[in-house]
């Protein structure tokens, strides 16, 4: 009876000894896009900060985060982190902390006083930006980092841009932002408040080799409401903007906020905070389809707010508005259904979303506007060349992470620019699935909750809502992570190879494969918990 070749083999043979010529797949060791890094609108590394953080080094974990970002402490609390919304951990128990880690880290900075050396030799370029919120500041941060010579000008007083106009206190204390805003200031990026640009031209014309708009929505949206002459109508923008100044507008005992995105629920928000008896929500949709980050909704909820959704305001009076209630058609949209009520309200805030002021562009006509945006190209310059956009200015979704991430890729294209260059985004590899993972290795693990101040006490003032995570708390956090794709050299592959196949090479330096010896099986595939190896087919 013939034998299996193995079988055949004489004991001393290269061949019985090297028993990776049985295989016909070979491991690899691969490095996988996290779902969490894949989905933050920065373009954060947030599994390799989170992974620094594990040990407690936690000054590495912040300059490995602020070379995306440089504003971990706002972050950590105005971000609506969609990274959670992907994180893995959620198949298993829940979602990591991520943002609650994110702000540990940054208020520790701040704490710390944790500063960023500029390294990079002075390019001789100069690069002016029209506005300093978070897309103007960030695009400042990363070409200062890059050796160019920056000057933000604003038409506002104080830098910030709608984070500190728009966001309340008592979700950004002004402190942290002062901060945050103050260590760009000190890596050498010039500052000009209180300095408009109305024209563009006059701009270019001032010796700069390149120039980024970055002018912020600041403008509220009007609607037509029929209305009596003694209605009391505001602009939720201006509301804000006021209380931010310091000049609380009089919005009365009832306040009627007629919207439904986060800036509808920040002014409903405010108005408990100013004394208003009565602070409502006036929304046309229902509250799955409300915009507003449903955490805002919620907390806002809790304190006092009402909410009267499937309802529009028809005509307001001195003291009385006409509601409509409307209903869901078969498609799911809200139609009128000449129901109406009469609600007492004092006043009346206006939160239809807003719009940017692109007068400053009207000499360019290289410059395209669509629909109230700005067109830009895929490296985010304009008709004109040497002037780039970003931010609320061009299509995309208005948040301050966006915003930051725009910055970012604004400032790697105008520096590319600058030295007649084109920059080249690194190919992002696969986006790992939990199904890629092995997650018996981890064991239940919550999430921590960041405590929050009671409902009825928060309403009463600008103290901040949300709390931040103490040092042990946020390493428990951090320890969470399941480093989906990566290896973080857990020793399993090493552990379970029958063939001893597997080379350990040092601490950070990872694995790899002995192929004399390593016959296929896949064991080490099967257990690795991060998914960080896949099989090949053998070279023929």
């Amino acid at each position: 009876m013939e034998q299996p070749f193995a079988i055949t083999l004489q004991v001393e043979s290269s061949l019985a000894n090297h028993t990776g010529s049985w295989r016909v797949e070979r491991p690899q060791y691969v490095n996988l896009m996290p779902p969490c890094n894949n989905a933050c609108p920065a373009g954060e590394n947030v599994q390799k900060w989170l992974y620094t953080a594990e040990d407690g080094s936690y000054e590495e974990a912040w300059r490995a985060l602020i070379v995306e970002n440089p504003f971990p402490a706002i972050m950590g609390r105005v971000c609506y982190h969609p990274c959670q919304t992907v994180c893995s951990r959620a198949q298993l128990d829940e979602a990591v902390g991520i943002n609650s880690v994110e702000r540990f880290l940054g208020d520790l900075a701040i704490e710390k006083g944790w500063s960023i050396p500029v390294t990079a030799p002075s390019t001789g370029f100069k690069v002016l930006i029209i506005g300093a919120g978070p897309t103007g500041l960030s695009a400042a941060y990363h070409l200062r980092r890059m050796g160019h010579a920056v000057t933000i000008r604003d038409a506002a007083d104080l830098a910030g841009g709608m984070m500190r106009f728009g966001i309340p206190k008592y979700r950004l204390p002004r402190n942290i932002l002062n901060a945050e805003i103050a260590r760009i200031e000190d890596m050498g990026v010039r500052f000009q408040m209180n300095h408009r640009v109305d024209n563009v031209q006059d701009a270019i014309d001032d010796g700069f080799d390149a120039v980024f708009l970055a002018v912020g929505a600041q403008i509220g949206k009007r609607a037509y409401i029929p209305a009596g002459e003694a209605a009391r109508i505001l602009d939720a923008v201006n509301v804000l903007h006021d209380v931010a100044d310091g000049e609380a507008p009089l919005l009365g005992r009832r306040v009627v906020v007629y919207g439904g995105g986060n800036t509808a629920i920040d002014v409903a928000r405010t108005a408990k905070r100013l004394g208003a008896d009565e602070a409502m929500i006036v929304y046309r949709r229902t509250r799955e389809k409300a915009p507003a980050n449903d955490t805002e909704i919620q907390e806002a909820i809790e304190e006092g707010v009402l909410m009267k959704w499937l309802s529009t305001v028809k005509h307001a009076d001195a003291g009385v508005l006409k509601i409509e209630r409307m209903e869901l058609d078969e498609k799911g949209f809200p139609q009128p259904t000449g129901e109406f009520e009469e609600l007492e309200a004092d006043s009346l805030v206006l939160a239809l979303g807003q719009e940017v002021d692109l007068s400053l562009i009207n000499n360019l006509p290289d410059v395209e506007v669509r629909e109230g945006t700005v067109h830009v190209d895929s490296n985010m310059m304009t008709g004109r060349a040497g002037i780039f956009a970003g931010g609320d200015m061009v299509p995309a979704e208005r948040t301050v992470t966006t915003g930051v991430g725009h910055g970012k890729k604004a400032a790697r294209n105008i520096d590319a620019w600058l030295r007649k260059e084109k920059f080249e985004k690194e190919p992002i590899p696969k986006v790992v699935e939990y199904s890629d993972l092995n997650p018996w290795y981890y064991s239940d693990a919550p999430h921590a909750v960041r405590p929050r101040l009671e409902g009825a006490r928060r309403a009463s003032n600008f103290d901040e809502v949300v709390q931040g995570l103490d040092e042990s708390t946020a390493l428990y956090e951090a320890r969470r992570c399941m480093s989906c794709g990566n290896c973080f050299e857990c020793d399993n592959c090493f552990g379970v190879c029958p063939d001893n196949a597997v080379i350990k090479l040092g601490p950070g330096k990872g694995f790899e494969f002995n192929l004399d010896y390593c016959k296929g099986c896949g064991i080490c595939v099967t257990e690795c918990p991060s998914g960080s190896i896949i099989m090949i087919p053998e070279k023929s």
